[in-house]
Order: structure tokens, then sequence, then C-alpha cells
């Protein structure tokens, strides 16, 4: 399978379930957050992002506005440029029809990746304890 697809999706169309940041699990968080919150400024995200972190990786600002910036291209979130009250111009960022679709794709893949891990990790403790050995 060509980098940048899934099996789910096939060969023809990229797609973020081919996980090119797995270990940090941003997109499923943003996503997430996005729908909860009913938008919200990039900003507001930096924040909130790292306490719903999947992992112990810190996530960085630029991380953050790269993942907002392919979700808007693959159409699952808008935004817009808010320049009333005081202060600079601030881009706002709301999840869309798509985007809350995508939201529950990730669902399973986090669901069946969880599922596997669990099982891997039974793995290595019975082999750990005893179990069957290789090598």
């Amino acid at each position: 399978m060509p980098r940048g697809s899934c099996h789910r999706h096939g060969p023809k169309q990229p797609c973020t379930c081919a996980m090119g940041n797995l270990y940090r699990f941003i997109e499923p968080v943003v996503l997430f957050l996005l729908r909860e919150k009913q938008g919200s400024y990039g900003y507001e995200l930096v924040g909130e992002l790292q306490a719903h972190a999947l992992t112990d990786t810190r996530i960085e600002k630029g991380a953050l506005y790269r993942t907002l910036r392919a979700l808007e291209d693959n159409g699952h979130v808008v935004s817009n440029w808010e320049t009333t009250g005081a202060g600079p111009a601030r881009r706002h960022y709301q999840l869309t029809s798509s985007g809350a679709r995508h939201l529950e794709e990730w669902a399973e893949v986090l669901d069946n990746l969880a599922r596997s891990m669990t099982h891997f990790v039974g793995e290595i403790r019975d082999r750990g304890r005893g179990g069957t050995e290789r090598g």
C-alpha cells in the first residue's frame, strides 16, 4: 500500500488513516475538540490539545497548525478570519460534516488499534512469565 493511503480508502485517495503522525495522534484530538467546542481558535486549541493528548509526546504549535491546514485541505474543517474587536485578526476553525464522519472513522481506527495493542502487550507479558519463548 503506498504511503499516505490505507486499506479502507485504497491507494487512489490519500487519507490520514495511514497515520503519518501515529505517535502523536494529533488529528483525532483536534477533530474531537472542534466537535466538543463547536469551533475554536487555533490558540485555544494549543492548551487543550496537550490536556487531551493520547501519548506522552509534547505537541508543538507548528504541528497543530499543519494538522489544521491538512484537515481544511481535505474538507474536514473550515476556517474564517474574524476581525471584530480590538487586537489582531483571529482564525476560527469549525468541523464540517465530513470532519464529523472522519472523527467516527478515527474512533474505529483507534478502537482497533487499542484492541491490537492490548492483545500484543498480553503476549509480551505472558511470554515474560514463562510462556513460550522463541529465540
